[in-house]
């Protein structure tokens, strides 16, 4: 009964072993700071195709602009951008949303990086970008 018994957990402690060494690490969240943001109205070409006239609520296209910051070190993929956007009556542009988009690839340090954006065209200029922030792994992420 004994020897059976330390056979059983000298089994186990292998298998626990074997399997912390072939588990995956542990992948976080990298924080991108996201510097001199700024919305100016896009470039005709980047204008297509946004809803236009004809439809019930016409929209402007903006080119939300900035620095991305990276200070991990490593790239980081398919970067989540988040913030508040509001228009010169300070209503919400993008209501009940906060993601407003994302970024490919953030390489470490500086770069830049644009957002394209629809905003009703009811909604008065200049815009307002409140709280912007970003977030993305460094190496792809397996579903």
């Amino acid at each position: 009964m004994r020897f059976r018994a330390a056979v059983v957990a000298i089994l186990v402690g292998v298998m626990g072993l074997l399997s912390s060494l072939t588990a995956l690490p542990a992948q976080a969240l990298t924080p991108i700071d996201l510097e001199d943001i700024h919305a100016e109205p896009c470039p005709a070409e980047y204008a297509e195709g946004i809803v236009g006239a004809g439809s019930i609520i016409e929209a402007t296209c903006y080119l939300v602009k900035g620095t991305a910051i990276n200070r991990s070190g490593k790239p980081v993929l398919n970067a989540d951008i988040f913030g508040f956007i509001y228009d010169a009556n300070n209503n919400p542009v993008m209501q009940n949303r906060s993601r407003l988009g994302s970024i490919d690839y953030v390489p470490p340090g500086e770069s830049e990086f644009e957002l394209r954006i629809s905003v009703a065209s009811n909604q008065p200029p200049p815009l307002k970008l409140e709280k912007f922030k970003a977030s993305g792994f460094a190496g792809k992420v397996r579903r």
